[in-house]
């Protein structure tokens, strides 16, 4: 079967919040046409997914086999791996004002742009390491506009564990979750070294009794792209499968 190509554009956005202007990446499917309504995908680390992830060329194959439902994908990227801790870790100063981005400016700008299903359950964050803790925490603050997660070996310690529980609002998410059994001695940009593993063991007990539907996965690797790359198609047909 011939798997025909999606495109991929540049999309400038301004945020107030983050005083900046944001060059999103954007993946139609080769079939778009503005008369369809199309599922919305929205990747932290946006550049390191279509570059190291190849999800462009996996959300072709899939949608080519029907194997997920029509899907825009849309990578945020960071600027710098300073930026990226600031955005995206809990105590980043810009972690706040990165989560109203994209529950306030980026959304609605999107679902102007494109036919999507403006709801929910028709969006879902993605992100890897620190770029799946920001997810997590978006969608739990703004679970009517992000019904959907995928959590790639988050960065998960006591602080964010807290605010998942405390918020209370996984049961309205669905959320595919992996972690790699080897990511017990990861060496962070800090040059610290954080064992992933258990307490992505400890979220796993948590969300499997507080999720709307929920798939966890531990892969047998790292915390690299090579294993987070091998395990984009299962966690695409978890939430996207047709």
């Amino acid at each position: 079967m011939n798997t025909l190509k999606g495109t991929i554009q540049d999309l400038l956005v301004y945020s107030y919040e983050l005083k900046e202007e944001i060059n999103l990446l954007v993946y139609k499917p080769a079939n778009y046409s503005p008369l369809y309504k199309y599922h919305l995908l929205v990747t932290a680390d946006g550049k390191d997914y279509f570059q190291l992830g190849r999800l462009a060329r996996l959300c072709d194959e899939l949608l080519s086999e029907k194997e997920i439902e029509n899907i825009i994908v849309v990578g945020v990227p960071y600027l710098t791996i300073e930026d990226r801790w600031e955005k995206y870790h809990p105590k980043g100063k810009k972690h706040e004002a990165y989560i109203r981005f994209l529950a306030h400016e980026l959304i609605p700008f999107l679902d102007q742009e494109f036919p999507t299903f403006q709801m929910g359950m028709g969006r879902a964050l993605m992100g890897d390491s620190l770029g799946a803790t920001i997810s997590l925490l978006a969608a739990i603050k703004y679970p009517n506009t992000f019904g959907k997660v995928i959590l790639q070996s988050p960065y998960i310690n006591s602080n964010v564990l807290e605010k998942v529980v405390n918020k209370n609002t996984t049961s309205l998410l669905s959320i595919y979750h992996s972690i790699g059994q080897n990511e017990t001695a990861v060496k962070m940009t800090n040059d610290k070294v954080y064992d992933f593993l258990t307490p992505n063991r400890e979220l796993n007990k948590y969300l499997k009794n507080h999720s709307l539907s929920y798939a966890y996965h531990e892969f047998d690797g790292d915390h690299t792209w090579t294993y987070w790359q091998g395990d984009l198609k299962s966690s695409l047909k978890a939430m996207f499968g047709s």
